[in-house]
């Protein structure tokens, strides 16, 4: 194993000089980045929760004074749902470390890549994009949309390699099979990088896997983070259960209450310190909730559980964080709006998200339907699947804003 605090001193000494929110870290903490020497010292440093790294940059756009380099350094600036900034340094060409991904799963020189998460704005598409040219891979960016034509694409151009949600993996082949049988039997496809579901997701994709003879594979990372966690086979060739950390991330499972760290085995909110220049994070709150199952000698985890669940204020819905201020910015923005609600369900395999609003006139419920709908897609970059009117704000409460009906 890498010497991980050596490393961190090092990333973090550079990153204060540059990065002034940063360095206030420090300071509140009594710390210096030469005094990260083990994990106790780095837990002196109070987690810095997704949240609250949103509310930062909204009061000070772009980046909150985290930056750690020149803007002249970054090939890409991404704006997640939020809005949230996240810069990407020139210098990294790995995909903010997406290619460990591929490269254990095997993919490489002569696999053809079918792309189909989103380049627009939000980091997804091009980060895989980037993990795959740097193993060598050839890659068709078809992003969203045109859903028959990529389903064609999956028989005429024979990728090997499929990226995309479970959701419209399933969708592709139910268009497919709708026209001809067998399917499988036409195409090239032997792996298939698919988006993480909560429920019984690992039945799901044990079923793609005999169903279509190909392998599927996961991840774990986020768009301020990049790759955290990682699949690969095991001895007999077998995927491992749960994700093997990049080196290059220092990862901790916390109390998220009080962000020390929890016993080996406990479920807790996976938080996460970056060792790389630029846009350096630490002691980063996900938000998102896991075990550890091996811890290395620094007393990192070096291999943890797949999620089980989330914390804090957000609520994901297809791969998209909802925050608590998307519901505040909504009903700010429509008169006669006067609270909103958001909650994720699940039908058939495919997350829904239903607003429950409140109108100050419930004569004109009709009528802000529409701007409703609109707004909240220009906030979140997600459709609405419906739209539930209740006569008052009881049940809405102080923080009541998401709630998550997902199964876990």
């Amino acid at each position: 194993m890498t010497d991980r605090f050596a490393r961190m001193r090092q990333v973090y000494a550079d990153a204060v000089a540059h990065a002034p929110a940063l360095a206030a870290r420090f300071a509140e903490a009594g710390l210096d980045p030469g005094n990260l020497t083990d994990q106790s010292a780095l837990d002196r440093l109070p987690v810095l929760k997704k949240e609250r790294l949103l509310e930062l940059q909204s009061k000070a756009p772009p980046f909150a004074g985290f930056l750690a380099c020149d803007l002249a350094e970054l090939s890409h600036i991404f704006v997640s749902p939020g809005p949230i900034f996240e810069p990407l340094p020139a210098a990294d060409a790995t995909g903010h470390g997406m290619d460990i991904m591929f490269a254990s799963a095997g993919v490489g020189p002569g696999d053809v890549a079918l792309n189909t998460w989103s380049y627009h704005l939000v980091p997804a598409g091009l980060l895989f994009d980037q993990g795959l040219r740097a193993v060598g891979a050839t890659v068709v960016p078809a992003g969203t949309g045109n859903t028959e034509l990529q389903a064609e694409l999956l028989l005429n151009l024979r990728p090997t390699v499929f990226l995309g949600s479970t959701a419209h993996f399933a969708n592709l082949v139910e268009i497919l099979e709708a026209k001809q049988p067998d399917v499988a039997a036409r195409w090239n496809l032997k792996h298939a990088f698919l988006g993480g579901e909560f429920g019984d997701w690992s039945a799901k994709r044990s079923a793609i896997e005999a169903r279509f003879a190909i392998r599927t594979w996961s991840c774990y990372g986020t768009a301020d983070l990049g790759l955290v966690g990682y699949e690969k086979p095991d001895d007999q060739g077998d995927r491992m259960k749960g994700y093997l950390i990049n080196q290059d991330r220092y990862v901790e499972i916390c109390d998220p209450v009080s962000g020390m760290p929890l016993p080996h085995g406990s479920s807790g909110e996976i938080v996460v310190t970056t060792l790389s220049r630029g846009w350096p994070m630490i002691r980063f709150g996900t938000g998102d909730v896991a075990r550890a199952l091996e811890l290395g000698s620094d007393g990192g985890a070096e291999h943890i559980s797949s999620l089980e669940g989330r914390v804090g204020a957000a609520v994901k819905a297809r791969e998209i964080f909802i925050y608590p201020s998307h519901l505040q910015s909504l009903a700010s923005r429509i008169d006669g709006l006067r609270e909103a609600r958001a909650s994720v369900g699940r039908r058939d395999g495919r997350e829904e998200i239903t607003l429950e609003l409140l109108a100050d006139d419930p004569a004109k419920q009709g009528v802000l339907e529409e701007p409703v709908a609109m707004a909240f897609r220009v906030l979140t970059r997600l459709r609405p699947d419906a739209l539930r009117w209740v006569a008052s704000a009881e049940g809405f409460g102080i923080n009541g804003l998401l709630e998550d009906r997902k199964d876990s």
